[in-house]
């Protein structure tokens, strides 16, 4: 597989990109995760179901700020358990290694918009 110039990843083809599926969600809930100081759990409204995610962005959010907010999430990621609390799907977010910035719609739009 080739590599990117300067980023050390692979390229991935459209096919293996259309497999990702993002969605626009809005979160709900907002709460320290209870066994990790990095961590939030949150709860999302993905339009026709509701979901939790587990997001390592606690030193950069508060939770009362992500209350409202509208979030890009993979939303056919597989589950996995974070500090035995389960996670159903990611969030996108920006770092620089000094800022985390969690990656949300421009204008407001409906939850479970398909991000494309």
């Amino acid at each position: 597989m080739e590599t990117s110039e300067g980023t050390g990843t692979g390229k991935i083809t459209i096919d293996e990109f259309s497999k990702v599926e993002l969605r626009v969600a809005t979160i709900k809930a907002a709460e320290p995760h209870p066994k990790a100081d990095r961590l939030l759990i949150l709860k999302i409204d993905l339009g026709t179901e509701e979901r939790q995610l587990v997001a390592g962005i606690r030193g950069h959010y508060t939770p009362e700020e992500l209350i409202g907010k509208q979030i890009v999430v993979v939303a056919n990621l597989q589950p996995a358990i974070l500090r035995g609390v389960e996670s159903q799907g990611m969030l996108l977010a920006a770092s620089d290694g000094e800022h985390v910035i969690v990656l949300s719609p421009e204008k407001a739009i409906s939850a479970g918009a398909r991000v494309k």
